[in-house]
């Protein structure tokens, strides 16, 4: 099954992560200006107010703020974005020894992946905490015996767990070539199946191409019809 992870709910520590103490903040104070009075005293009250300290990926969020692009900032700073912890996954079958997670000929489609295009869409900024790869054999290549296939840990596949994935973005890599072994958690209890926490989280921003890769070494002893479950966890923002 797809693992359960630390938080969906929106960022409930608005103020920290736009800096509302900060007053040379010119495209804070900017987005503030062009409100009418009453929903300019309304924004300042919400950003004013700290709520419980932010935690896990949005924590990392507020690290990385000041690299979101002016527009981003500014959809923060009047509301029409806010921030939410989510997976942006996709779904692909393993027939042969290299397996691009997400490409530019795909559709966005619930239960097999949730962007498209391997883009993520305007307005959105994704801060990626972590990586999931999970495997699965399908009883055939319907759509619908895909999307029921119970995804587990690679501890199940070992020609999977002795490959390797890579993660970039925009042709920048977020983490190089790494050993499959790191989404073998099935005995640690702390950490989610087939969840590998990036040490040096990086943000993704809209309209850049995502590229995660698969590479196997062999394809011994991997089920006809095997399919690989790929997320990216992190904090987005979002309308």
């Amino acid at each position: 099954m797809i693992p359960l992870l630390e938080g969906i709910e929106d960022y409930n520590n608005a103020g920290a992560l736009i800096g509302l103490d900060a007053t040379d903040n010119n495209e804070l104070l900017g987005a503030l200006r062009k409100m009418n009075p009453i929903r300019r005293q309304r924004t300042i009250n919400k950003l004013s107010s700290t709520g419980m300290p932010s935690r896990g990926s949005r924590a990392e969020m507020e690290k990385h703020f000041a690299e979101l692009p002016s527009y981003i900032k500014d959809g923060l700073a009047k509301g029409d974005l806010r921030l939410a912890d989510t997976i942006i996954y996709s779904i692909k079958i393993v027939n042969s020894k290299t397996i691009k997670m997400f490409e530019t000929q795909d559709d966005k489609q619930i239960g097999l992946r949730n962007i498209s295009n391997a883009k993520l869409p305007k307005n959105q900024a994704l801060l990626v905490s972590g990586v999931i790869l999970l495997a699965g054999s399908s009883v055939d290549q319907t759509v619908d015996n895909i999307m029921s296939t119970n995804y587990t840990g690679l501890e199940g596949f070992p020609a999977l767990a002795t490959g390797e994935t890579d993660l970039k973005a925009n042709k920048k890599q977020i983490f190089p070539e790494t050993s499959n072994a790191v989404f073998k958690t099935s005995s640690y209890h702390n950490v989610p199946q087939g969840y590998y926490k990036l040490a040096n989280p990086r943000l993704i921003l809209d309209d850049i191409l995502i590229e995660l890769t698969v590479q196997l070494g062999t394809m011994n002893g991997i089920p006809n019809n095997t399919y690989l479950y790929a997320g990216l966890h992190g904090t987005i923002t979002t309308p």
